[in-house]
């Protein structure tokens, strides 16, 4: 299978100058949202045309259809949260489109379904996203989440009727869910968008409200905004006592925040607890009147510190030093703070006493992700989630006093675990640079020693840690014979703030060296053959393949480039593009622009060069990096004589940015993008 004929793309006279070059934007036309050009809407439709005519064809795509839905088939569950008695978690049968909620009026009482999200939509694209219960639990705050799209719809339950109380509230995005008592709460919202401008207007003038139950959205107090400033971007959260709300202020994506407090007990009087935008500030909870936070503050790798608020003046205490590894997570249970850590990419916790003092280190079952740790300042029961790449979450119920642990849910499986090898390997990258990577293998593969297609995944950026997790599609892929390898490359945070900053703005560089690297440590370690490696990686990650790609074209026989910021000259221009400043820099200004105008993967295509197969995904309801930026990527490589290896794109209709996707397209999708990249490395799944 070569590449496809592919359709006509109507190229622009559209050109601008930029610090003394000329840039062509012949698809300018492509950024307008489908819903609103019919234009874009036809080439979506001929893209689409080809493309699945194109997957349609591929010989391993039944299989992985198949073992992919088999794969997905178990039951699966959320980390519980107890408020009142009442335990309150996601719980899916399997293949259920939406996880429904349940909850259990005792800990040993039967579930009862409180909401099921399946019902809200023929099509499935309506999503359960957050949640919280009220303090005494009688009531549910929630999200709903349409067709992926980052707006959210905020509603109340009635616990014990499962009745709606009062009406909905409008244009909440970027959102935490905080009580205040059990009768209002405080969400975060922007103002209501111009008629169409839903999906593609900067998101601007974010402001904190106060709603009252039973009361309409218009009535609504405004409890915290910025009006001179409306770059600025405000969440609140309050305390489990219920005494004090933290706002926290940011102006991008980096951990640099401004926190102002509100006493609750005390006229709601606001004052700012610490000034400027210079760290990062997270709220752990209180315990009476001593407010407990992480901080990067002198501490790259960071570390607890608290503050008596009946004496502010005295300033902050440090209750537990910065270690070798960075913090995590953090929580405060039963008089405990519970710290997680990243030790070269997977979880370690620890259990500290409120002074500071080492309790204890949890056990987990060896390389993994831990997450959760939810529980109660005043009560020691815990509940926490553990998972690997060959392991689904198992939900343990934890007593931070006594260190007991038991399994609260734990899945069936149509697998053995064990019959998978994971492991983790340490490869140089071009300056010298260590750099960790996970493979995982069967134990066959891993015990013959034989080279084997392999999926390499990566994403670099935003201080995001990428830990070991499960998934279905990276397990069919290594059960059809392959290895699936992941590299912890620099502009995350696994390493902290200096593995950050050493992989964005002018060092964005690095990024793509390291996943380069990785790639050639896998080659030449004889994981794959030199034709067998395919990549993969989705937003920031989109980037990362488009721009390796383009940098790399020999090393990699095929990619998958998932709803990307591929035109790095204009991303601030749309929806929460202008926060991404921080990582990849301003492209109005001179330094930032020429950096990057070297590595945008729209604007670095190499024409009359063979390229690899490439695959890339994207969803008309993407408001976070809008489809204009995969739309014109395609279009782009598409008029070019790449060789023989196709570039298609996959558009997905009522999905977003992934999260809220229903399960059947969850499959659909994953199917496509594997049996794709297992043509073009050779994998042929024998089972």
């Amino acid at each position: 299978m070569t590449a496809p004929d592919y359709p006509e793309t109507r190229q622009g006279d559209v050109s601008e100058t930029f610090f003394g070059e000329e840039i062509a934007d012949p698809y300018r036309w492509l950024e307008e949202d489908v819903r609103n050009r019919e234009e874009v809407a036809d080439w979506v439709e001929r893209q689409n045309a080809v493309t699945d005519a194109y997957l349609d064809a591929l010989p391993a795509r039944d299989w992985f259809t198949q073992r992919i839905g088999e794969l997905y088939d178990y039951e699966r569950f959320s980390v519980p949260v107890e408020r009142g008695g009442r335990y309150f978690y996601t719980g899916n049968s399997g293949l259920q489109n939406q996880s429904p909620l349940y909850v259990r009026d005792s800990l040993d009482a039967e579930p009862r379904l409180l909401i099921d999200p399946n019902e809200w939509a023929d099509d499935g694209a309506t999503a359960l996203a957050g949640w919280v219960p009220s303090p005494d639990g009688s009531k549910l705050l929630y999200s709903v989440q349409d067709g992926g799209t980052d707006w959210r719809i905020l509603r109340v339950m009635d616990v014990a009727t499962g009745e709606q109380i009062g009406g909905e509230i409008r244009w909440a995005k970027f959102t935490s869910l905080s009580w205040v008592g059990n009768d209002g709460f405080l969400y975060s919202r922007f103002p209501e968008p111009e008629e169409g401008e839903d999906f593609q207007a900067l998101n601007m003038d974010q402001a904190v409200y106060y709603h009252a139950l039973g009361s309409d959205q218009a009535a609504d107090k405004l409890v915290f905004s910025t009006p001179d400033h409306p770059e600025r971007n405000h969440t609140a959260q309050t305390t489990s006592d219920g005494r004090w709300a933290i706002v926290t202020s940011s102006t991008g994506t980096d951990s640099r925040y401004e926190v102002n407090v509100i006493d609750l007990a005390a006229g709601w009087d606001t004052r700012v607890l610490v000034p400027g935008f210079e760290n990062s500030w997270s709220l752990i909870d209180s315990v009476g009147s001593r407010l407990f936070f992480t901080t990067n503050q002198g501490a790259p790798l960071y570390r607890v510190v608290s503050i008596d608020m009946d004496a502010p003046e005295a300033g902050w205490t440090e209750v537990v030093a910065e270690r070798e590894q960075p913090i995590a997570d953090a929580s405060l249970v039963g008089g405990h703070l519970v710290l997680e850590y990243l030790e070269d990419a997977s979880s370690a916790a620890y259990v500290y006493s409120l002074d500071g003092e080492l309790v204890r280190e949890m056990d987990f079952a060896g390389i993994g992700s831990a997450s959760g740790f939810y529980g109660d300042p005043d009560s020691p029961e815990m509940f926490y989630s553990f998972s690997s790449f060959n392991r689904p979450a198992t939900i343990y119920r934890y007593d931070v006093v006594t260190g007991d642990s038991t399994v609260f849910a734990e899945a069936e499986l149509t697998f053995d675990p064990d019959d998978f090898v994971v492991e983790q390997r340490f490869y140089e990258s071009k300056d010298g640079t260590r750099v960790p990577m996970f493979i995982m293998r069967s134990a066959e593969v891993a015990a013959s020693g034989e080279a084997v297609p392999t999926l390499l995944y990566g994403y670099g950026g935003f201080d995001v840690s990428l830990t070991p997790s499960f998934s279905t599609s990276r397990l069919a892929w290594v059960e059809a014979g392959g290895a699936f390898a992941l590299a912890n490359i620099r502009g995350g945070g696994e390493y902290g703030k200096a593995w950050h900053d050493a992989g964005r703005r002018a060092n964005k560089q690095n990024v793509f060296d390291d996943f380069i690297a990785a790639g050639e440590f896998l080659i030449s370690e004889g994981v794959t053959p030199e034709d067998g490696l395919a990549i993969q990686g989705g937003s920031n990650g989109g980037l990362l393949v488009g721009a390796v790609a383009n940098q790399r074209p020999d090393l990699f026989a095929a990619g998958n480039a998932a709803v990307g910021v591929m035109d790095m000259l204009r991303f601030d221009q749309w929806t929460a593009g202008r926060y991404w400043v921080d990582d990849y820099g301003y492209p109005d200004r001179e330094e930032d622009w020429r950096i990057l105008r070297a590595y945008s993967p729209l604007h670095n295509i190499q024409p009359d060069t063979d390229y690899p197969a490439l695959l890339v995904t994207t969803a008309d309801t993407d408001d976070r990096v809008v489809p204009g930026h995969s739309f014109k990527y395609t279009a782009a490589l598409q008029a070019e004589d790449l060789g023989e290896r196709p570039q298609i794109i996959r558009i997905e209709t009522r999905a977003g940015h992934g999260s809220g996707k229903p399960t059947d397209k969850a499959i659909a999708e994953a199917s496509d993008i594997a049996a794709f990249l297992a043509y073009w490395t050779g994998l042929e799944p024998t089972e």
